[in-house]
């Protein structure tokens, strides 16, 4: 899969990412659940030069700065604010290449 097919409220089957860009990571807790934990905004960019956000989760913040090569398994994808944005999520896998 690239950037360029993602879609808003779909599955991400596999996706790799050069993260270009990644912001102070904040602590957040959710109104609906009560639970918190840290989130941090990223940019990541596929082999064909195609740009998506991405939001990074607790400790996968930690894995990744500019630069580094990852693959989502079994994310997502939706928009927020009207700007598409992919995301490991609960269920799926971040992992460093």
């Amino acid at each position: 899969m690239m950037a360029k097919d993602l879609k808003d409220k779909t599955k991400v089957d596999e996706l790799v990412l050069t993260i270009t860009e990644k912001k102070e990571p904040r602590e957040f807790q959710s109104k609906w659940s009560g639970s918190s934990g840290r989130v941090c905004d990223a940019v990541g960019q596929d082999e064909n030069g195609d740009s998506v956000a991405l939001t990074i989760w607790n400790d996968d913040i930690e894995k990744v700065e500019v630069g580094t090569k990852i693959r989502i398994t079994d994310g997502w994808a939706s928009a927020y604010k009207e700007k598409l944005q992919v995301s490991a999520g609960k269920y799926g896998k971040l992992e460093v290449l």
